[in-house]
């Protein structure tokens, strides 16, 4: 079963999707506590999706059935949903010549390769089992990194605009900004026998490219900016170009 990182609850209750973020201080093991299972609130709200995966959790594990659930955290890869990295690419093929990040770009949120996710069910299904594994890349990029990361993969050489605190409105918020960074401890999938396909830099290429092609071909359907809200305010070029010149 593929669950979430979101299952997760910090010392104060806060979760991936509370109005308070959470903060952890060290890296998540699969013991952390878990927000309780409901299935009284849609799967897909922002409220509903943590208690559901929780609830769907202990529905499989408690069957009697070697089932291994895995828990990952910012996934990516082609034809992800959503297609984080897009703030980037997009960024890329407007021209543009600055990165903004919040938190000087020391922010992350651990990422996660789909080609990974892929090693590790090869790897559970091997030696079948009931247990819960988390699943995140060997590397833990923060938004600097995955920033520098695209950047290289265009030839570009942004000028990094690190902001000392939180965004300033929408300049300087991006997908991994989390504060201290959330890692996952994926000691307990290394003990199993799994092997990373690669690193963070070394499997988002396939994405990459699927977004360029997807945003320059004509004959594609497939544009994540076009429909997705999830990137609402995130290329506010008028906003940055302000922040410059106020200086």
């Amino acid at each position: 079963m593929i669950s979430s990182k979101a299952v997760y609850v910090d010392n104060d209750g806060n979760h991936s999707n509370s109005e308070r973020p959470p903060r952890f201080y060290e890296p998540i093991s699969e013991s952390q506590p878990t927000l309780p299972p409901r299935e009284d609130i849609p799967y897909d709200s922002r409220e509903g999706y943590g208690v559901n995966k929780v609830a769907a959790e202990r529905v499989l594990l408690d069957s009697g059935q070697p089932v291994s659930v895995l828990r990952p955290s910012k996934i990516h890869g082609r034809a992800a949903r959503p297609a984080r990295e897009w703030m980037w690419v997009k960024r890329a093929l407007d021209g543009r010549k600055r990165v903004f990040l919040a938190h000087r770009g020391e922010g992350g949120d651990h990422t996660t390769a789909a080609t990974n996710i892929a090693a590790l069910v090869e790897t559970c299904a091997r030696l079948p089992a009931a247990r819960v594994l988390n699943s995140a890349d060997p590397d833990a990029p923060n938004g600097v990194d995955i920033a520098r990361t695209i950047a290289k993969r265009f030839d570009l050489d942004w000028e990094e605009v690190l902001l000392d605190g939180p965004p300033i409105g929408n300049v300087g918020r991006h997908a991994w900004d989390r504060y201290p960074p959330v890692v996952l401890d994926t000691s307990a999938a290394h003990a199993l026998g799994y092997s990373p396909v690669g690193n963070y830099a070394a499997t988002v290429g396939e994405e990459i490219d699927w977004l360029v092609k997807a945003a320059t071909s004509p004959a594609s359907s497939v544009n994540p900016a076009e429909k997705d809200a999830f990137f609402a305010g995130l290329f506010d070029y008028a906003a940055e170009d302000r922040l410059v010149l106020q200086g």
